[in-house]
C-alpha cells in the first residue's frame, strides 16, 4: 500500500479537522483507496490549540523532502499564497480550501504547479463538502456547460431563512447567526457577496475553463435586505436567495453574485439554514443540483482528504484556463426585477410611474399596493424581463418624479 506524508498549514477549525480526520478514519481511507495518509507536521505561528506534531514555522512545512502533499488551511492571500507558490516550486502537491487565494491568483498558481510537474487542488474552495469542482472537471466531459448558479455561502442562507421563516429583521438574524457560529464576528465578507464572488469566479474556471478577472464580477450582498422584501416576495410565490451565477453564451460569460427572488417551485428555494446547492445545467446532461453542507470543519476536511487521494494517485491538477471570453457587464444582462418604493397615498400615482417606465421601454408585470401608512404608501412592482442598462436609466427618473418619496429596494427575479 502507497504511505503518502502530509504537512498542514494552519491550524484552526480547518487545518485541525483534516488532521483529525485522518486520524479518525484512516484505516476506512486507506481500504478505500489504497492510500494510507500519514499527517507528519503542522505548522501555525498563531495557534493556542496543542499536538505532538505542531511547529510554529511554516517552512519546516514547505521544505520538509518527507512530506508529499501539503494542505494549506491558512486562509486569506498573505502569506497563503507565498507559501503555496514556494511548495510548488519545492515539489509537492497542494491541497487548499482558499477560496480568495484561487479566484484572485489561480493563473500563477496553475502555470507554477504546471512548471514542476505537480497538482494543485481545491475541491474544498466551494461548497465545502459538496463534490462540485471534481465532477464538472471530470465527470461532466460529454457536456457543454451553459449554467452554473446556486446558494455557495451557508451564512447568507442561514440568515435569510431566519427573515423567512421566523419574521427577523436582518440585524436580528446575523446576531442569531453570529450565535450559532455560521457568522464570523466580522461578516463583511459573507454579508456583503465578497465569499460568493470568490467562489462564482472558480465556478466559472471549472465550468467553462475561463479565469475573469475578479474585478470584472460583479456582487452585492444581502445588507438592503428587509423584513418588507422578504414578506412581499412570499405573497407573490417567491423567496429570496444570495445566488452566484455564470453562464456562457455566444462567446460571452456573465458572472455576478446578487439577491434572487427565487419561485417557491423551484428547488433552491427550499434550501435552507446553512446549506448549500448548486445547479449545473448541461446539454446533454440537463439539469444537476449538488446539494449539502458548505462549510464547518469536518465536511470540509472531507472534500480536502479526496484532494490529496487524488494528488496521490497522479490525478492530473486543475486545468488552466484555456479560454478567452469577454465577461458580459452587468447592464447588459437581462432580468426581471422587483422595486419597492414609498409614494403619496393619493391618485394619479402609478399612472405617472408607468407612464415613466413604459417610455423607457420598461414592461410592468404586477403591482401590488399596500395599506398606507400616514399620507405615504408603499407600491411594489415586478417588472418583465429587461437589459438593466434601459432598467437603470427608467429607475433613474423615476426617483426625480414628485410622487416619488423613495425608492426603497431593487432585487432580480427569478433565474
Amino acid at each position: 500500500m502507497k504511505k503518502v506524508n502530509i504537512g498542514v498549514l494552519g491550524y484552526g477549525n480547518i487545518g485541525s479537522a483534516v488532521a483529525a480526520l485522518i486520524n479518525r478514519n484512516g484505516k476506512t481511507i486507506a481500504e478505500k483507496s489504497g492510500i494510507e495518509l500519514k499527517v507528519v507536521k503542522i505548522a501555525d505561528p498563531k495557534t493556542s490549540r496543542k499536538h505532538p506534531l505542531l511547529t510554529k514555522k511554516s517552512e519546516e512545512v514547505i521544505n520538509d523532502p518527507s512530506i508529499e502533499v501539503v494542505v494549506e488551511a491558512i486562509g486569506g492571500t498573505k502569506p497563503a499564497l507565498q507559501y503555496i507558490l514556494q511548495a510548488l516550486k519545492n515539489g509537492k502537491h497542494v491541497v487548499t480550501s482558499n477560496k480568495e487565494v484561487v479566484a484572485l491568483h489561480a493563473d500563477q498558481i496553475l502555470k507554477t504547479a504546471s512548471e514542476n510537474n505537480v497538482s494543485v487542488f481545491f475541491e474544498a474552495a466551494v461548497g465545502g463538502g459538496i463534490p462540485i469542482l471534481q465532477p464538472l472537471r471530470e465527470s461532466l466531459y460529454a457536456n457543454n456547460i451553459y449554467q452554473v448558479y446556486g446558494i455557495v455561502n451557508g451564512t447568507t442562507n442561514y440568515i435569510l431563512s431566519s427573515m423567512t421563516n421566523d419574521k427577523m429583521s436582518f440585524s436580528e438574524a446575523l446576531l442569531r447567526a453570529k450565535e450559532k457560529g455560521y457568522a464570523e464576528a466580522n461578516p463583511k465578507n459573507d454579508v456583503e457577496g465578497y465569499d460568493a464572488a470568490y467562489k462564482a469566479v472558480i465556478l466559472t474556471l471549472m465550468a467553462f475553463g475561463v479565469l475573469v478577472d475578479f474585478s470584472e464580477v460583479y456582487f452585492e450582498g444581502i445588507t438592503k435586505i428587509t423584513k418588507e422584501d422578504i414578506s412581499y416576495a412570499g405573497e407573490i410565490g417567491y423567496v429570496i436567495k444570495l445566488l452566484a451565477v455564470a453562464k456562457q453564451k455566444d462567446g460571452e460569460v456573465e458572472v455576478h453574485v446578487h439577491p434572487v427572488m427565487v419561485s417557491k417551485d423551484h428547488p433552491l428555494a427550499s434550501v435552507g439554514g446553512p446549506m448549500n446547492a448548486i445547479y449545473v445545467v448541461g446539454d446533454a446532461v440537463g439539469e444537476l443540483m449538488f446539494y449539502g453542507q458548505g462549510a464547518g470543519g469536518d465536511p470540509t476536511a472531507s472534500a480536502i482528504i479526496n484532494d490529496i487521494i487524488a494528488a496521490a494517485h497522479g490525478t492530473p491538477s486543475q486545468r488552466r484556463a484555456h479560454s478567452k471570453m469577454r465577461v458580459k457587464d452587468i447592464s447588459k444582462t437581462k432580468s426581471r426585477y422587483y422595486v419597492r418604493m414609498t409614494v403619496p397615498d393619493k391618485p394619479g400615482v402609478l399612472a405617472q410611474i408607468s407612464k415613466v417606465f413604459g417610455e423607457e421601454g420598461v414592461s410592468i408585470q404586477t403591482v401590488l399596493q399596500k395599506e398606507s401608512h400616514g399620507k405615504s404608501a408603499p407600491l411594489v412592482i415586478i417588472f418583465h424581463e429587461v437589459v438593466e442598462e434601459n432598467f437603470n436609466r427608467a429607475l433613474s427618473k423615476i426617483k426625480k418624479l414628485a410622487v416619488v418619496e423613495k425608492v426603497d429596494n431593487v432585487i432580480r427575479v427569478g433565474l
